[in-house]
């Protein structure tokens, strides 16, 4: 720097900077390093800064009076710059030479000003309202700035005079306006045109936050106040951000799990083109008697093993935006060693009596803003976490929740309702949960090499004993990781087991208790539980040890470390300096062993939930090409030439041999025995079975009505129009034509009833006609039909043939496909297909279908005897009044649990049918119902009369949350379903751990004050052993304390889901009409899950923190008795804070 200021402007000073009373900086640094540092910040992140701009555009900001006067700061700063420099020009000409520095500085500083000015604008046209690089610019300049701020004010008092006016002048000036530029950069633009932030009332205000509330969370402010002052609701949130929203997120995971699924398969394809060479031209040399089977099982079995990667999909999806997050967490790990070099400087001061007092207010000073930084920007990574987890699990339930409806039939019986509901709940809260530490993977072993190297520069060789103990460590907790893994697969096994007969009990739940089945159903429960309980309690005790180890692994190292360091040579001393800074590194030591062991644990976890969500997303999918929906020139609106359908590919064929042309408008009936396949026929058409030979083409829309009805949880009007506008006209004649406007005069609310879940309180024709009329309102193009006249009386279902279905019904000049038992419409319809197992035996009119005398005559003659019974039987309307309660179909949702089954027992099948017979069979009273009273007695194309809208409750009620702090009920509840007893002597336990920690620390305390006395060496052994003694005693203690808590918790495991189990197998079933299966399910499967792994884990934190912090405290007191008074009051705020 001397050929720079020159010899006149030293550099450097100690005397004048370090050794006095008032420190100084010399001018050549004040003229060289100061102005330098923010310039050398800015034109370093510059590119990166101008290339981010380029690829991301916000929109345009409109010149504001806040841009305006930023942009004319920022030239007058380059004025002054420069005014600088040409002073300097103008002394040289006047022969009075200046050192190079005030040539190069203000030339620099000008530079940069210019460059900081161009950033200005330059974000205004990217929509950038607020620049978190030119706020850290200006607050550096601001910074660098001080120092010559104060020093020059030193030297005018000193001088009694300002030397050189000019330079004293335009300093002060660039400081002010510097200054001013700052406080500038804390405010806001104006949001860009064009922009979402714009046009939604209720934005989140992070999106328009500054960089300085960002980095403080200054935008949640208002949250916290407002829900300081009333429990939040929803109402109160703001709209979620649209990079949040699963609009965002879900398609964006599809799209990257969509480019693995054809990595997977051409790679696949390639390996599949070798083999089929290889065995071409080896078969016949090498491989002599194969077979093409061989060949086919052998590629079969490579087609298996390519498998997409699901992880390579997330890395994509979410990996950059956890990036970010990552760069804060290196950059906090760098900073968390600062605090321990700065307290080794701080006992240093201590021990010197002859330095400046200066000295220890700024290493107080330095250790407070390390600190203040470490925690502002380990929350930003934090913050990066969160919302990484939050669109991970929304994007993988997304998925699976599409996966869930396109997957084959086959792929349905593999996977299972209680397997896709824990793929959902459990596997993907375990994503979510595993983002929030998953840094600590590389960041761990980043903080142990640190802390080992710093720790080698205090101690020397001796910290090699601590490496020793941790790579000890590594094999034991690699043993426990694979051994969890496996009770993980296990634990979800069963899990998925309970859940899948949850959800076939609570489906069918009217049954179990019209048969009071409750007790044996609960055992099958309750055994599968056992199982779970099991594995539960192996993988309990395996984190046990592990706790044990990773929590003793810190004082184990210290320890050894210490023992080594005083023995292998006399003249090592254990000093307050060497010890303290020591155990300083020893503690950030203990946040990275303690979290390691739980992050591989979590990444086990994770890894078995990868598989499952990875396998299931595998699965092959219904085929969108199966049928033509090109709206093809045809005549015919449904073709299917040589058809050749299954269930599953690997199954038996279904249908075979089907050959259908449907003329476009016209009605055809498909008749046949029961189990022939008719509504196989109508889901092949709907694409939903495995089409293995022939072709498929539908010309237009198609609507569908199937044989038992899909009813939403939603008004009555809002499952007829579902998602279609209301146009009135049309939706009175709809009602009409599917005779539900008698209906609507028995429901309460009138179209405006909400309707239970599966249509809990419709009779099962009103069900029916409200999914036929359904289908009338979307007017499709092509109508398929499936039986929807099976569960309607004769003289209704008499009704909507004429009135919709038929030749003058609603939908003629429609394609129509109808499935039916009853012979009585067929001589109306324009073709009838009669199928027998699984081939079309005939297709025609009636009449010539009569006369081949075939498969359709013996269908009439089966089926006409109880046609004629039917209609002899609707002149009977006889009932009497007390009898109007009864529904026509109180068993009608027993055959719930059944449908839901893809292969069921044909024993069952023909007793719910018998049961249904019997719920509907004319000649029992019971069976009719008020709607068929009512059928009889008014006209059916009645007009519909205005009613007035009711207010009722809603049937269903919205799901509702505890708000507010967390009862002690709450608490005791968990306590007892741990056991009194065992709850306080964990919490003993952890309390002895406490007290054996605070102890090893002040006997370590007094080991270092032996250096003082000059005893160190005749008190070595002891001083070792007791401080080996307490640390093993505290080892011993958390390993029973975790051994009892894993107790603890599978007791209250058991206990809590017994309670819920008993307590639902007990409610009445009107609970069950009232609420959703799904809100049930959650209870067996989220909230037992949280009962299960999570609430113990979050006990074990809270414990730990809880005692640590209570012993940090009693350390404190002792030592400084004066800390009790700030402590009390401290103590009161906080306490206030959480009550309130």
């Amino acid at each position: 720097m001397e050929h720079l200021c020159g010899s006149k402007l030293p550099f450097w000073e100690p005397n004048l900077t370090l050794y006095t009373d008032l420190p100084d900086l010399p001018e050549c640094f004040q003229l060289s390093i100061l102005p330098w540092t923010p310039c050398i910040f800015l034109w370093v992140t510059s590119p990166f800064y101008i290339l981010y701009l380029k690829r991301n555009n916000r929109g345009y900001i409109m010149m504001s009076i806040l841009n305006r006067i930023k942009t004319v700061l920022g030239l007058i700063l380059w004025i002054v710059c420069w005014t600088d420099l040409f002073s300097a020009f103008h002394e040289m000409n006047q022969n009075h030479t200046k050192p190079p520095i005030f040539f190069v500085t203000p030339l620099i500083v000008g530079m940069t000003m210019l460059l900081a000015t161009f950033l200005i604008q330059f974000e205004r046209l990217r929509g950038v309202q607020s620049s978190g690089v030119l706020f850290i610019f200006w607050t550096i300049s601001v910074l660098c700035a001080i120092v010559p701020f104060r020093s020059k004010i030193m030297h005018t008092n000193q001088e009694n005079g300002v030397k050189d006016k000019l330079r004293f002048t335009t300093f002060y000036i660039y400081f002010g306006l510097t200054l001013l530029e700052l406080i500038l950069s804390c405010f806001n633009e104006k949001p860009p045109l064009f922009s979402s932030v714009v046009t939604d009332p209720n934005a989140c205000p992070e999106t328009s936050a500054g960089f300085l509330s960002k980095m403080t969370f200054w935008w949640f402010t208002s949250m916290a106040i407002k829900g300081y002052k009333s429990p939040l609701e929803n109402k109160d949130l703001w709209s979620l951000n649209k990079h949040d929203s699963s609009d965002m997120v879900v398609p964006n995971l599809l799209n990257e799990w969509e480019v693995e699924k054809s990595k997977a398969q051409s790679k696949q394809s390639m390996k599949e083109q070798a083999t089929y060479t290889k065995a071409g031209t080896g078969a016949e040399t090498n491989h002599v008697g194969s077979s093409p089977e061989e060949v086919e099982v052998l590629l079969s079995k490579r087609k298996e093993s390519q498998k997409p990667s699901f992880l390579w999909a997330l890395l994509r999806a979410f990996g950059p935006y956890f990036l970010i997050g990552s760069a804060f967490k290196l950059l906090q790990d760098l900073i968390t060693f600062i605090n321990p070099q700065l307290l080794r400087l701080l006992i240093d001061f201590t021990k010197q009596s002859d330095v400046p007092s200066w000295w220890g207010y700024t290493l107080a000073f330095l250790m407070f803003g390390s600190s203040l930084l470490q925690t502002l920007i380990l929350h930003q990574h934090f913050q990066y976490c969160f919302v990484t987890g939050m669109r991970l699990r929304s994007g993988i339930i997304g998925a699976i929740y599409r996966k869930s409806l396109v997957i084959t039939n086959e792929a349905k019986r593999s996977s299972t309702v209680g397997e896709v509901v824990n793929l959902m709940s459990v596997d993907a809260q375990r994503f979510m949960d595993l983002t929030t530490f998953l840094n600590m993977l590389w960041s761990a072993p980043l903080q142990i090499i640190l802390a080992l190297f710093f720790l080698w520069q205090n101690l020397g060789p001796s910290v090699l004993a601590g490496v020793a103990v941790m790579v000890l460590l590594i094999p034991f907790n690699a043993f426990i990781a694979m051994k969890t893994r496996t009770y993980q697969v296990e634990q979800m096994k069963h899990k998925d087991d309970r859940i899948k007969l949850m959800n076939e009990v609570l489906s069918g739940i009217k049954v179990l208790k019209l048969y009071a089945w409750e007790i044996s159903f609960k055992e099958k429960v309750l055994q599968i539980r056992q199982k779970e309980l099991n594995v539960l309690r192996k993988t309990a005790y395996l984190s046990a040890l592990s706790t044990m180890a990773w929590t003793s692994a810190p004082f184990l190292v210290a320890l050894t470390s210490f023992a080594v360091y005083v023995t292998v040579d006399k003249e090592n001393v254990l000093d307050a300096e060497k010890a303290f800074v020591s155990l300083s590194l020893f503690n950030i030591l203990r946040f990275p062993l303690n979290m390691l062991p739980q992050v591989i644990s979590g990444i086990v976890q994770a890894s078995v939930s990868l598989k499952r969500i990875q396998d299931f997303l595998s699965h092959e999918e219904l085929d969108p090409e199966s049928v033509d929906r090109r709206n093809n020139a045809s005549e015919y609106a449904v073709t299917v030439v040589n058809g050749k359908f299954s269930w599953a590919k690997q199954e038996q064929v279904t249908l075979e041999n089907i050959n259908v042309m449907v003329p476009q408008g016209s009605l055809l009936a498909v008749v046949g025995h029961v189990g022939c396949g008719k509504s196989s026929l109508v889901s092949a058409l709907l694409g939903e079975m495995e089409k293995l030979e022939g072709q498929i083409s539908i010309r237009g829309s198609v609507a569908y009505v199937p044989q038992q009805a899909w009813i939403q949880n939603d008004t009555l009007r809002d499952n007829i129009l579902f998602g279609k506008p209301y146009l009135e006209q049309k939706y009175h004649c709809v009602l009409e034509a599917c005779a539900l406007t008698p209906d609507l005069e028995m429901l309460p609310g009138g179209d405006q009833t909400e309707i239970g879940e599966k249509g809990i309180n419709l009779s099962g024709g009103q069900r029916q006609r409200v999914s036929l009329a359904r289908a009338l309102y979307s007017e499709a193009d092509v109508y398929l039909l499936d039986d929807p006249l099976s569960a309607v009386d004769a003289h209704v279902a008499k009704h909507i043939f004429d009135k919709v279905v038929g030749p003058e019904g609603v939908l003629k000049g429609k394609t129509r496909i109808l499935v039916t038992h009853g012979i009585t419409f067929l001589p109306q319809v324009d073709n009838i297909l009669v199928l027998v197992d699984g081939r079309v035996s005939e297709m025609g009119s009636y009449q010539d279908l009569l006369k081949q005398n075939g498969a359709f005559a013996e269908f009439l003659r089966n089926y006409s005897l109880e046609d004629i019974i039917e209609e002899d039987d609707v002149t009977v309307l006889v009932v009497d009044d007390e009898e109007e309660d009864f529904p026509d179909d109180a068993l009608s949702n027993h055959t719930d649990m059944v449908d839901n089954e893809p292969v069921v027992n044909e024993a069952r099948r023909k007793f719910m049918r018998q049961m249904s017979v019997m719920s509907n069979d004319p000649e029992n009273p019971k069976s009719k119902s008020i709607r068929h009273r009512r059928c009889s007695t008014k006209k059916l194309a009645e007009p519909l009369t205005e009613k007035k809208e009711q207010k009722e409750d809603k049937l269903i009620q919205a799901e509702t949350a505890e708000t507010g702090r967390v009862k002690f009920k709450v608490y005791w509840e968990y306590a007892k379903a741990v056991g009194p007893f065992l709850s306080l002597f964990i919490c003993f336990l952890y309390g002895c751990q406490s007290a054996a920690s605070i102890g090893a620390n002040f006997w370590l305390s007094e080991w270092t004050n032996d250096a003082q006395h000059n005893r160190t060496q005749e008190n070595v052994q002891m001083r070792v052993g007791v401080y080996a003694a307490l640390g093993i005693t505290q080892g011993i203690l958390v390993m029973f304390s975790s051994f009892t808590l894993a107790l603890g918790k599978i007791r209250a495991a058991r206990k809590l889901h017994q309670t819920l189990l008993d307590n639902k197998f007990h409610t009445p079933q009107s609970f069950f009409d009232t609420t959703p299966i799904g809100r049930i399910i959650n209870r067996f499967s989220k909230d037992i899950y949280v009962i299960d792994e999570v609430l113990s884990s979050t006990m074990l934190m809270f414990l730990g923190t809880f005692f640590a912090s209570l012993s940090t405290m009693i350390v404190i007191i002792c030592s400084t008795p004066i800390f009790a008074l700030v402590v009390g009051p401290l103590a009161l705020i906080y306490f206030f804070v959480q009550v309130r």
